[in-house]
C-alpha cells in the first residue's frame, strides 16, 4: 500500500505508522511524515486537531487493527500451530524485505517514555491486549484451558516482538528463528491429544 494513494488524511496515519516501526516514536515528526505523505502542511492540523500525539496515536491504531486483522485471519486455520508459524514467518517477511529495519509500531510506542502522550502507551497496551485473546480464543477452541490459552497467548506475542527486536539489532533472522522452533515446538507438544472444546 502507497502512502500517496488515498486521502491526505489516510496517507498521513498510514506514513506515521511506517515511519514509527522503522525510526520509532521521537523521530517520527510531523515535518517527517507530511515528507513521507506528500500531503499539503496545512492539512496537519484540519485533520489533527491534536496535532503529532493525535496523528502517532492514531497510527497505533491503525496499524494495530490492520496487524490484528492478519492475526485473526490466521487464527481461522485447522492447525492453531500452522496459524503460529505463520505469524512467525510474516514478521520473518517484513524483517528480511526491509533489511532489517523495521519493526513492530506498536513497540516503537511502548518503549519509549512518551510523557507528553501518555495515551500512547495504553493504546499500544490496548493493542497488545487484542491480539492476545484473537490468540488465547484460538488456543481454547482447539482444546486448552482458558487460563493455559492466555498465558500461551501472551507468550507468543511477548517471543515475537522480543526476537524482532533482536533480528533488528543483529540484522539477522536467527532469533526469530529460534523463537519460531521452541513455540512450534511447545504448542504441538501443548495442543497433543487436545481436541477441540466441546460447544456449549
Amino acid at each position: 500500500m502507497s502512502p500517496r494513494k488515498g486521502g491526505s488524511r489516510d496517507r498521513m496515519v498510514l506514513s506515521a505508522a511506517l515511519l514509527l516501526r522503522e525510526h520509532g516514536a521521537s523521530a517520527t515528526s510531523i515535518d517527517r511524515v507530511l515528507g513521507h505523505s506528500g500531503a499539503p502542511r496545512g492539512s496537519v492540523y484540519h485533520h489533527f486537531p491534536g496535532g503529532r500525539a493525535q496523528l502517532l496515536d492514531e497510527a497505533v491504531a491503525f496499524a494495530g487493527d490492520f496487524i490484528g486483522g492478519l492475526i485473526e485471519n490466521m487464527t481461522q486455520a485447522d492447525d492453531p500451530v500452522e496459524a503460529i508459524d505463520a505469524f512467525f514467518s510474516m514478521w520473518r517477511e517484513q524483517l528480511v524485505d526491509s533489511e532489517f529495519r523495521a519493526g513492530c509500531p506498536i513497540v516503537a510506542v511502548a518503549v519509549e517514555t512518551n510523557d507528553e502522550a501518555p495515551q500512547l502507551a495504553r493504546s499500544a497496551a490496548a493493542v497488545f491486549g487484542r491480539w492476545q485473546e484473537a490468540l488465547a480464543t484460538m488456543f481454547v477452541r482447539h482444546g486448552l484451558p482458558e487460563a493455559r490459552g492466555k498465558r500461551l497467548a501472551a507468550f507468543v506475542i511477548a517471543a515475537v516482538e522480543g526476537a524482532v527486536i533482536m533480528c533488528r539489532a543483529e540484522r539477522s533472522a536467527a532469533p526469530l528463528e529460534a523463537a519460531a522452533t521452541e513455540i512450534h515446538d511447545l504448542l504441538t507438544h501443548a495442543l497433543l491429544d487436545t481436541g477441540p472444546a466441546p460447544r456449549p
